[in-house]
């Protein structure tokens, strides 16, 4: 598994550095910066598949409260979104919209680019 570095204050007060899994640090960057969690989600969206869709969810809702608090607030049960969030779940609209706005975020349609 990739690992992610970053400078922590030693006991000493100098930077020394620390990792931690990569799936902590994605997740950690969202929580940290939602503009970077929807950044990373628009890019999913353009260049990725569903199931790769499902996993950038999957992530986001882990920094956003958890399944079992996006849940509550989605009043969705958490079996059932755990089920959706899955690599085998689809997602209808309402409940992607759900989730979405339960994370602070929204669907948006934006027009292609047209290249000569």
């Amino acid at each position: 598994m990739a690992e992610h570095f970053m400078r922590l204050p030693a006991k000493s007060g100098k930077p020394c550095l620390q990792s931690r899994p990569h799936d902590e640090a994605l997740i950690a960057s969202f929580r940290d910066d939602p503009e970077y969690a929807a950044v990373f989600q628009n890019a999913v969206l353009e260049d990725g598949d569903q199931e790769e869709l499902l996993e950038a969810l999957r992530y986001m809702s882990a920094a956003f409260g958890g399944v079992s608090g996006i849940a509550e607030q989605t009043e969705m049960n958490a079996r059932t979104l755990y089920r959706t969030l899955s690599a085998k779940g689809n997602p209808e609209l309402r409940t992607l919209t759900a989730i979405l706005k339960a994370m602070g975020m929204r669907l948006a349609v934006q027009p292609l680019t047209h290249q000569i």
